[in-house]
């Protein structure tokens, strides 16, 4: 499965758009990682505890658009894009989405 952040990919046509694919996953902080990542920001610098989080909640973003375009037979994701949306304290929503497409080499 080819994903890309721009409209076309080079050696390749579009011979088919099936549609708008997304993937998305809501996810809370975790108590016992909230009091690292508290005393953590105390004294400034990443806080790995949230940077694993977030980087696991896109991969599984991607794994479920990608899921999504290959149950309509598309071979590419085309002009994707990342969201977040905060839903409650502590609780927020990754949202990947795309346009899927069948390619061919030209």
């Amino acid at each position: 499965m080819i994903v890309a952040t721009t409209p076309d990919v080079h050696g390749k046509r579009i011979v088919e758009t099936l549609g708008l694919v997304r993937g998305s996953t809501v996810r809370g902080k975790h108590l016992g990682k909230d009091i690292l990542a508290f005393l953590r920001n105390l004294v400034g610098g990443e806080i790995p505890e949230y940077s694993k989080m977030l980087a696991e909640s896109r991969e599984q973003a991607l794994d479920r658009m990608m899921e999504a375009a290959e149950r309509i037979g598309a071979n590419a994701v085309l002009a994707v894009r990342f969201t977040t949306v905060h839903i409650t304290p502590g609780a927020a929503e990754i949202l990947v989405y795309g346009t899927a497409v069948r390619l061919e080499d030209v």
